[in-house]
């Protein structure tokens, strides 16, 4: 009898000890990180793995080491320029410390979600419409850089800041569709302007050079004509000089040469150098002339009389 009753205190001891081992198991994630507490006062900070606590004396809390996200919740905030815009955020942070995030702050996701409702205020509260609706990387950038000097007494690290959205009143999102559209059609209009400025001025200069290339034609041809006309009376002058003919022959054909050279389309005569030696014929047309006045002609109807006058060389 007093065996059995042994055997039942041994078994339930053993029993109790059993209990008391798996009640002082703790496993710890790959992600955690736990605090062991020992009669109320910080122990030691467990890795991830397998750890053993004293049941009933030690505690272990665990901390999620994971980065996390807070949703701020949306708020009404006042820009620079007094426009009420709602705007609504999410911070994402990691714990660096356990044991600060254990015993420096009691509610952190509450905690965070406050500390960026007020900054959140605070940096678009110095900012002006324009510059929040176009500049949000900024705002981000301001607001994660407050928040990680805040939280970092708390054991954690904000890793970024996103603003989700930034909502103005229906009246200025209308006056501001307004305004885009005021601002597209007006870049339309500067783009229409210059390609019409620029087909202009393409067709101006297209227009230019064909007069241009009109006019060389013309002047090419004109200096060919003349310089033909020269060759001529160069060829003419030089058979009369070889022929030995008479000054006042001379005279005549030169003057049928030139009457020859007027009739034609140039403006201008490129007489040679040595086509001038000729002019010396004049005077002797004018001897002609002078001494059939001399024989009793008389200047008279049907009759003119003709003086010429050498004419300087032309080069």
């Amino acid at each position: 009898m007093e065996f059995a009753l042994v055997v039942i205190v041994l078994g339930l001891l053993l029993l109790l000890v059993f209990l008391l081992a798996a009640m002082g198991i703790r496993i710890v994630a790959p992600y955690e990180k736990g605090v062991v507490e020992r009669l109320g006062r910080y122990l030691r900070t467990a890795q991830p793995g397998l750890h053993f606590i004293i049941p009933f004396i030690d505690v272990m809390r665990k901390v999620d080491m994971r980065e996390q996200v807070v949703d701020v919740q949306p708020q009404e905030v006042i820009t620079k320029d007094n426009v009420v815009v709602t705007v609504d955020a999410i911070i994402y942070y990691e714990a660096t410390d356990p044991v600060k995030l254990t015993y420096n702050v009691a509610d952190f996701y509450n905690a965070a979600t406050k500390l960026a409702q007020t900054n959140l205020r605070n940096v678009i509260g110095e900012t002006e419409l324009d510059e929040a609706l176009t500049s949000r990387e900024m705002i981000n950038a301001k607001l994660r850089s407050v928040l990680d000097d805040a939280t970092d007494k708390w054991g954690v690290r904000v890793v970024r800041v996103e603003i989700k959205r930034i909502d103005p009143p229906a009246d200025v999102t209308a006056a501001m569709h307004r305004q885009m559209k005021a601002e597209r059609d007006k870049r339309a209009q500067i783009l229409d302007a210059e390609g019409t400025r620029a087909a202009r001025i393409l067709q101006a200069e297209g227009e230019a050079e064909a007069v241009r290339r009109v006019a060389d034609a013309e002047r090419y041809k004109l200096e060919v004509e003349a310089a033909g006309q020269a060759n001529a009376i160069t060829t003419v002058f030089n058979a009369i000089r070889n022929a030995n003919a008479d000054e006042r022959v001379i005279a005549i054909q030169y003057l049928e040469a030139l009457k020859v050279v007027a009739n034609g389309q140039a403006s201008k005569l490129f007489i040679p150098y040595e086509a001038t030696a000729i002019l010396g014929a004049l005077g002797t047309m004018q001897n002609i002339f002078a001494g059939q006045s001399g024989n009793g002609s008389e200047p008279g109807d049907g009759q003119r009389t003709v003086a010429a006058s050498p004419t300087p060389p032309q080069r």
